[in-house]
Formats: C-alpha cells, sequence, structure tokens
C-alpha cells in the first residue's frame, strides 16, 4: 500500500501534552549532562522501543520539542523487516529533526486498538500531542522521505517545533568545544540599531543576516523583538485594548493586544488571547491569529516552558 499524502485534518486526538513542563525540565536535563561532558544524544538515542507504559512520557511529552514518528511492528511481520530499518537510517540522517519510537504490537495491544490499526506495518507521527497517520505497508524510501519532509515542515510552520539540537548523524565523532567565535559585525551592528531605537535599521540587518543564514537563532529572535517593538511604538494602548473589548470579532484588535501584553511581559495573557482567537475563528483570520502566535514563540525562544503550555493549547485549538 502507498503512502497517502499526509495531512493535518483527520487527526486522532490522544489529548494535548500531558505535563509539558516535565518534557522542558527533561530538556533542561539533557543540555546540563551535555554541559558537562556527556555530549548531546547520540544516535543511538533517537531510535527507541516504547510500550504502553512509557508512551506518555517517550512519545506524548517529548512530541512538545520534536516530531516523533511511530512504527508499528511485530516480529513475525516480514514487511515490516524491510520498513523498519529504512525508517531507521533515515531517522539517523534527520539528525535530531524527529525521532522514531518502534512500538512491538503483539506486546501492545492497547495501543494498536488507541491508534486504529489494522494491518502491519503502521507508520503514524505525534506533533505536539496530536497523532497524525502516515501510512501503512512497506514503501519505496523516496516516498518515505517525502512524507518525512512534510512532516518536519508542518512540525516548525505549524506548531514551531523544530526538533532536538546538536545531534550527530551516525558514524560522525562528536567534536570537541570550539573557542567562542568572534563576535558578528551584522549582528552586532542590529543589536546596537535595537538598543538604540533604530527599529528599521535593526529589522533590516536581522533579515540580512537571516538571508545568508536563515536558522540563525540569534537573528530570529532579534528579528522577532524588532518587529514586535515596531508594531507597539506608535500605539495608543487605552485605545486599543477598548477597541478589542468593543470588537471581540476582530482579529486584528485581538492581534494588537496581544502585541501590547507581549512587550509589556504579559507573556501567559498574549499567548491566552492569540489561542482563544485561533478556537473561534476559521480561514484567514484563524490563520493570521495563529502565524502571529508562532511569531511570538520566537520573543522568547521556544524552549521557554509558556511557550511549551501554549504550542499545546494551540494544537488543542486547531484540532
Amino acid at each position: 500500500m502507498q503512502p497517502r499524502n499526509m495531512s493535518m485534518s483527520g487527526v486522532v486526538d490522544l489529548a494535548a501534552v500531558k505535563a509539558a513542563g516535565e518534557a522542558k525540565q527533561k530538556a533542561e536535563q539533557d543540555r546540563a549532562r551535555a554541559a558537562q561532558g556527556d555530549g548531546a544524544p547520540g544516535p543511538s538515542g533517537l531510535v527507541i522501543d516504547v510500550g504502553e507504559a512509557d508512551f506518555e512520557a517517550e512519545v506524548l511529552q517529548r512530541s512538545a520539542e520534536v516530531p516523533v514518528v511511530i512504527d508499528f511492528w511485530a516480529e513475525w511481520c516480514e514487511p515490516c523487516k524491510q520498513l523498519s530499518p529504512v525508517l531507521e537510517r533515515l531517522t539517523q540522517e534527520y539528525a535530531g529533526r524527529l525521532l522514531l519510537a518502534k512500538i512491538d504490537v503483539d506486546q501492545n495491544q492497547m495501543l494498536m486498538q488507541q491508534f486504529g490499526v489494522q494491518g502491519i506495518p503502521a507508520v503514524f507521527a505525534v506533533v505536539a500531542g496530536q497523532a497524525l497517520p502516515l501510512f501503512q505497508g512497506a514503501a519505496p524510501e523516496q516516498q518515505i522521505r517525502a512524507t518525512l519532509d512534510q512532516l518536519v515542515q508542518v512540525a516548525e510552520q505549524r506548531f514551531g517545533i523544530t526538533g532536538l539540537q546538536g545531534v550527530p548523524q551516525e558514524g560522525e565523532a562528536e567534536q570537541p568545544a570550539e573557542p567562542q567565535a568572534p563576535e558578528d559585525p551584522v549582528l552586532a551592528a542590529a543589536q546596537q540599531a535595537l538598543d538604540s531605537g533604530d527599529l528599521p535599521g535593526a529589522i533590516q540587518a536581522y533579515r540580512n543576516k537571516l538571508a545568508d543564514e536563515p536558522a540563525n537563532v540569534e537573528a530570529k529572535v532579534g528579528l522577532a523583538m524588532a518587529e514586535l517593538l515596531s508594531r507597539v511604538q506608535d500605539m495608543d494602548a487605552r485605545q486599543v485594548r477598548k477597541d478589542a473589548a468593543d470588537r471581540p470579532e476582530d482579529v486584528a484588535a485581538q492581534l494588537k493586544v496581544a502585541d501590547l501584553d507581549m512587550a509589556g511581559g504579559h507573556v501567559e495573557d498574549a499567548f491566552g488571547r492569540l489561542v482563544d482567537t485561533v478556537r473561534r475563528t476559521a480561514g484567514e483570520d484563524r490563520d493570521a491569529a495563529r502565524v502571529r502566535l508562532l511569531e511570538l514563540f520566537e520573543v522568547i525562544g521556544p524552549e521557554d516552558p509558556r511557550v511549551v503550555t501554549a504550542r499545546a493549547a494551540l494544537a488543542r485549538a486547531l484540532f
């Protein structure tokens, strides 16, 4: 059977990520161990055997920080023996942008029933606590890779989930820490512009940096902050809040208040307003609220526990 095109519709509701704070704490512990010399999770840690006892911790909670692909298999299944090695190898190639959880259906009948698995091999994904059916049966590697590419893209664009950082590919030796690089002149200029209130200059400088290095975290955070400050600098806060209260259906008004809350340090209020707006709107209005929420995630960083909680709430609102 050929893989179906992955869709964000028809999601199996596994409930939102539970105890997202615990996932955040686990990630912090991993980073602490890395700082002590244990290094980032090795390639072998990207492929794990999961059962009913640890499904919540290893799949649901971890899906708040990285997409988790699930391979339902059994020892007696010949197609599984063809598919599983391909999934494992591709998981290593993605180097932390996804994890692979292998579930033996003979030992985990409840999970098999919960996902509605009719035959194996069957492959699902869990992103931000939501399960997505990917495909059933062995499939050509090219189609599997395309499906995984789409999964990674959806996780990042819809939920701001970018996966684990610093995971070496299989066979790649972990390099010793390099001396700190000299200050980047473009980022230094952008920060100086931001500090001096030259918001257009800061925005342009950060955009220039991202044009050369799209994954530069410091530039992403700086750009998000500069754009936020640019949006709120000329706002009449009292009028903006009155407009939003008088016209709760006006999405643009809600976005402005969320920006004011964020700029004022009321992070949970900003996130909550935008999640509520996503929940009760549709079409372009819903997408505008979702995109603004992802932009505000960048302001404080994807690993902040408030972002983890809001991301799970966004997942519930979308589905």
